[in-house]
């Protein structure tokens, strides 16, 4: 998935990444916000960081093949 500003604020200004998900968190958040838990992925789509995330689902966009 790529994270930018358009699932949070946090991820704007060119702090946005590319993300391997692998869980959505179960427990219940702001109506159209989770807590996603993956991989940031470099260039060559290799998983360099584990993180869990604050996003907005709207805002997520799936990555172009």
């Amino acid at each position: 998935m790529i994270v930018d500003g358009r699932a949070s604020v946090q991820f704007g200004g060119g702090r946005g990444l590319v993300f391997r998900v692998i869980s959505i968190g179960a427990k219940p958040t702001y109506e159209g916000w989770a807590w996603i838990t993956g991989y940031v992925l470099d260039r060559d789509g290799n998983a360099i960081e584990r993180r869990k995330i604050f996003v907005q689902y709207e805002g997520l966009r799936r990555v172009p093949r």
